[in-house]
């Protein structure tokens, strides 16, 4: 987030710097015109696309402390039972009983070339080996943030949001999962929200 906040500073300071700065008229165009067509998609971008995934990526982070996990079970193929789209999953053990494992998926493509990378079942072992441990925070009933370690493995990177989109979802949480009052106060305050399938609304409004 640092990098994307210095970006956008970095844009605004060299278009002011264009206009302040005496430059041939027509060498302001080819220069000025470019940049700010560009410039303007970039904030376009950071504003309404980048900065509110950000916020959310820090909600999750501000209600759950990060684990580091090994071997955690994962795939690109479709999980069954999974409502809406899925770009890939993660299998992660229930707190409330550790010996049950519970998927959360990718539910947006943006930026998940890096870990399709490594995830796919041919990838070369170098690749695989980034993922074999992996940073997560969150409860995998609801709602987590996933993250690969750096390459020194002190700080994690490549953060991706994950949720819970099993069909049983709503009615499992709180029965068979074992989650409280408090597990689900606390999943809400991460942004978790029950899944709602575009689907069924639209069958009901029929």
């Amino acid at each position: 987030m640092v990098k994307n906040v210095a970006g956008l500073i970095g844009w605004i300071g060299v278009w002011i710097t264009l206009i302040v700065l005496p430059f041939d008229q027509s060498l302001m165009l080819w220069i000025f015109i470019p940049y700010s067509i560009y410039g303007s998609w970039r904030l376009f971008v950071q504003v309404f696309g980048y900065f509110p995934i950000a916020m959310r990526k820090l909600r999750i982070l501000r209600t759950y402390p990060w684990q580091v996990l090994r071997g955690v079970s994962n795939g690109l193929d479709l999980y069954p039972d999974i409502l809406g789209d899925q770009y890939g999953w993660f299998e992660f053990p229930n707190p409330a009983n550790r010996q049950q494992q519970l998927p959360l998926v990718v539910s947006n493509h943006l930026r998940v070339g890096w870990w399709h990378r490594r995830m796919a079942p041919r990838a070369k072992p170098q690749l695989k080996a980034r993922i074999e441990t992996v940073w997560f925070a969150g409860d995998p009933r609801m709602i987590g943030l996933l993250a690969a370690p750096s390459p020194s493995g002190q700080t994690p990177g490549h953060f991706k949001i994950l949720r819970q989109r099993l069909a049983r979802a709503d009615q499992a949480l709180t029965t068979e999962w074992g989650a409280t009052a408090e597990d689900v106060e606390r999943g809400r305050r991460a942004g978790f929200a029950p899944y709602v399938d575009p689907r069924q609304l639209k069958a009901k409004s029929l």
